[in-house]
């Protein structure tokens, strides 16, 4: 795995070193907190090796793993000589404050608010199931349908084939790999008595399979967790505003640069729940020529 992805990651170096910059030059998103506004492309150009992440919306399963993989990785990603992590939000300031203070992400990561989606878009962010398309035929009728009704249909796999094995993977686990965010993540939860309370801990427990990287079950009841506490329970504060629901099918990803923005590594989302491994982040990082 640790070979495919450093052959992954210089495949892309060799395919594009400046042309995310250029495909996101001009894209202007608004910095939360002190609300400048920052050009997508000259932030992948910066002189400080960079992580930026392209996330959904705020209340979305998408954009709280890619919070909580932060807040767990931000200090792995220092010592690899990361200086700048910013993290894009479809989403508005204040939506993006909520999910900030609901994760606890610590400051170091920038934070950046584009409700309209438009800096996903220009990285090449899937936009879904059907996004130019309100309709469905089916037995010879027409069916209307609202941006709900399409994410409906890619938490099925339409217009999302990641979706399902990323889902699956998280109830039977991975005997290999390990996820150390997810321990952290569940503390953070536990902390803010989000149902159910459990703990990479008690997984560890579990005859046999205890000892796996990744124990059956243990993402799926963290993202339990995620979708009770966090997103149906703040939902009125982190949905988007009405005019903007067709963020809601959008889906986003990860680039990693260089100083200058040279690209060490791209991640596109090709699911509901299937986001950036950040070991694969890591590997790819410490494989980087200037890593």
């Amino acid at each position: 795995r640790r070979l495919v992805v450093v052959m992954a990651a210089a495949l892309a170096r060799g395919g594009g070193a400046l042309s995310v910059a250029t495909q996101l030059q001009g894209v202007k998103v608004e910095e939360v907190g002190s609300g400048r506004w920052v050009d997508v492309g000259k932030l992948l150009t910066s002189p400080s090796r960079s992580v930026t992440v392209f996330g959904t919306y705020a209340a979305d399963f998408n954009a709280i793993e890619y919070c909580q993989r932060l807040r767990h990785y931000a200090g792995e990603l220092e010592r690899r000589g990361v200086e700048e992590m910013s993290l894009i939000l479809n989403a508005s300031p204040e939506a993006c404050r909520r999910l900030v203070e609901l994760v606890d992400l610590p400051e170091r990561v920038s934070v950046l608010s584009d409700p309209d989606g438009l800096a996903g878009r220009a990285f090449g962010a899937s936009r879904g199931w059907k996004p130019d398309d309100d309709s469905l035929e089916l037995f010879g009728a027409t069916i209307r349908l609202n941006a709900y009704g399409k994410l409906f249909g890619m938490l099925w796999g339409l217009g999302a084939l990641g979706t399902l094995p990323a889902v699956i993977g998280g109830y039977l686990g991975n005997p290999i790999r390990a996820q150390p965010w997810i321990g952290d993540a569940m503390r953070q939860n536990n902390d803010q008595a989000r149902w159910p309370r459990a703990t990479s801990e008690e997984f560890a427990k579990l005859p046999v399979v205890g000892a796996w990287g990744r124990r059956p079950l243990e993402l799926a009841t963290l993202r339990l967790q995620n979708m009770l506490g966090i997103s149906l329970k703040h939902w009125d504060q982190l949905k988007p505003a009405d005019d903007r629901i067709h963020v809601l099918t959008q889906l986003g990803g990860l680039v990693a640069t260089e100083p200058g923005g040279d690209l060490a590594f791209r991640w596109t989302d090709p699911g509901i729940c299937a986001v950036c491994n950040f070991e694969d982040l890591l590997v790819a990082l410490d494989a980087s020529p200037r890593g």
